[in-house]
């Protein structure tokens, strides 16, 4: 796929989560990507992920996480805080920018480990009697020290929607956005509701178009901070757009328009960056209508 933190998965070897002794003979020798408390990763001089191993960090923390393998080396994902002084002062690089510079084995692992650090550090006591976490299974379950619960890491699942009426292409922005930045349409699902039901629902709510179909395409893990992004093109009737508090504008725009946003070429549209499972499906709609 044509977007970020797909590519080049670790293998999460679950089955050696609650084997401590395989996760100490891993250590030594494992990379280990530490993030701050923003989500950022730690980086060399030139921007680069460090070849950090284990014994660089000293004993394995309590609260590092295990990614998983690549090929017979560990990968853990340990907090700033709990790393020595000297790792604490690298530089650091947020995700969105290490997407478009690092590896896409590097990416997509710093993408995992924001995901779980990030529930780790907003889940530390239990939602049902609010005593303590400990952490078991290699750092992906938190158990309750009062009621005994297990709590494991969340994910929020997203609809995000190439939304066409045959000729064009829906497309709205967030005021917050960079000037001329437009998106697909997107939205969380609700508890008890499918996917195609998110969709058309989420557009409705959106832009007032009605969706008649849609179609899921791909997937794309989203940790800002923890969604997964799913990508649907949805057919829809040919309304006019009209837009609530969500968004501050919706509008159509012609093949010939999209053609020139994804060449960088449009002074009136921006699209949303290549890292994106968006900028994707807009391809994937483009490439599709101009066949």
């Amino acid at each position: 796929m044509d977007f970020s933190f797909v590519e080049a998965p670790l293998d999460r070897a679950e089955h050696l989560r609650t084997d401590s002794d395989a996760l100490a003979r891993l250590w030594p020798d494992a990379r280990v990507l530490v993030l701050d408390a923003r989500g950022d990763a730690a980086v060399d001089a030139d921007g680069a992920p460090p070849q950090l191993i284990g014994t660089a960090v000293g004993p394995r923390p309590e609260t590092a996480v295990f990614l998983g393998l690549h090929g017979d080396q560990g990968w853990f994902a340990l907090p700033a805080a709990d790393a020595p002084d000297t790792l604490q002062a690298r530089g650091v690089v947020d995700l969105r920018s290490a997407a478009a510079q690092w590896p896409a084995r590097e990416a997509t692992a710093f993408a995992q480990a924001r995901a779980v650090l990030h529930w780790r550090d907003r889940h530390r006591f239990c939602g049902a009697c609010a005593a303590p976490l400990v952490w078991a299974r290699a750092g992906w379950l938190g158990r309750c020290t009062g009621c005994g619960i297990e709590h494991y890491p969340r994910t929020d699942p997203a609809v995000i929607v190439a939304v066409t009426d045959g000729d064009r292409l829906l497309l709205g922005r967030q005021a917050a956005w960079p000037p001329h930045r437009y998106s697909t349409l997107a939205g969380f699902v609700e508890p008890g509701e499918t996917l195609e039901q998110t969709v058309v629902r989420e557009v409705f709510e959106e832009s007032a178009v009605r969706v008649r179909n849609c179609r899921y395409l791909a997937s794309q893990p989203w940790p800002f901070p923890s969604s997964l992004m799913l990508g649907f093109v949805a057919e829809a009737a040919p309304d006019a757009p009209q837009v609530n508090d969500e968004l501050e504008d919706a509008r159509w725009f012609d093949a010939e328009a999209i053609g020139r946003a994804l060449d960088d070429a449009h002074p009136g549209l921006a699209l949303s960056p290549r890292s994106s499972i968006s900028r994707w499906l807009i391809a994937q709609w483009y490439a599709e209508r101009t066949r």
